[in-house]
């Protein structure tokens, strides 16, 4: 099994190899798939609710999702992390010299700025939404729940775009 350009990895190695891109596979699908499902499927059904129900809701359910989040992004960061380690490891133990696919660069770049904005979403908005929807407080908890949508879309556009780098670069 060739784990990237020109390498060839042992049997253990593979064995880690593939089921850490299983993990970060299936971290991606549970991170860009919760995106979509809330973005285009959640928010519109919930939108007719009445502001306290709708924001109470919504906080609810974006708490289960983010701590679903956290965990993704943190496996897709580590699993990517030591894949590519690996990778250059044995490029270089092999005799050779270690360059970074452009592909590889574009998915490591854009992924840790998805979790950077993930961490502002769950830490600092989602924190607001939470201290607003608890007091009561509707129209500031209206406002903190449009930043994480906002937030969100740039996150799922991102996501979007590694996907399409990454079929990209596969295809050819």
């Amino acid at each position: 099994m060739a784990a990237g350009p020109g390498v060839q990895l042992d049997e253990k190695n593979q064995m880690i190899y593939a089921t850490l891109k299983t993990l970060h596979v299936l971290s991606i699908i549970v991170w860009i798939g919760g995106m979509v499902f809330a973005h285009f499927f959640l928010r519109p059904a919930v939108a007719t609710l009445e502001p306290p129900v709708r924001l109470r809701l919504m906080h609810d359910v974006l708490g289960r999702f983010f701590q679903a989040v956290l965990v993704a992004s943190l496996l897709t960061l580590a699993s990517g992390v030591w894949m590519l380690g690996r990778v250059a490891k044995e490029v270089v133990q092999s005799g050779g010299n270690f360059t970074m696919p452009l592909a590889w660069t574009v998915m490591a770049v854009l992924g840790v700025a998805m979790v950077a904005i993930f961490l502002h979403i769950r830490f600092a908005l989602y924190k607001r939404l939470g201290r607003s929807v608890a007091a009561s407080e509707w129209p500031a908890a209206g406002a903190a729940l449009g930043q994480i949508r906002t937030w969100v879309s740039v996150n799922l556009s991102l996501g979007v775009v590694v996907l399409l780098v990454t079929l990209l670069r596969n295809a050819g």
